[in-house]
């Protein structure tokens, strides 16, 4: 059993699939338009097989950023080491996006960081 991918509805989705293209690493697929329903989409595919949709739809509501809710809290990405941690999180902040916790070392053990990066939603990049 494996995870196939991860789905998650954005506002933005070139910007978003930009995001994952640039800083993560990831390459997209050409996209997907249903004109019916004006759904679209993008696959974001990483080395290591994991995959991420990227997905659009009139009427889709914003979703609540304070993260105080039940439901998934963030999507991690292992860089590799504390320094590619450190780096990536400059880069980040550097581009004007939130850092909101972090590089530090967790409780249970874990170098990370937290950022807010897409319309608010949370990566966690950790080593």
């Amino acid at each position: 059993m494996r995870i196939e991918h991860i789905a998650m509805y954005v506002g933005d989705l070139e910007a978003a699939r930009d995001f994952f293209v640039k800083y993560l690493g990831g390459t997209s697929n050409a996209g997907y338009h249903n004109k019916n329903t004006g759904f679209r989409s993008y696959f974001i595919s990483f080395d290591d097989g994991a995959r991420l949709e990227l997905m659009n739809k009139p009427g889709v509501a914003d979703a609540d950023s304070s993260h105080k809710h039940a439901g998934y809290a963030h999507i991690a990405f292992s860089v590799g080491s504390e320094e590619k941690v450190d780096e990536l999180t400059e880069v980040l902040r550097g581009a004007g996006y939130e850092v909101r916790s972090g590089p530090r070392t967790t409780g249970d053990g874990y170098y990370e960081s937290c950022i807010a990066v897409i319309e608010g939603n949370v990566i966690e990049i950790t080593v």
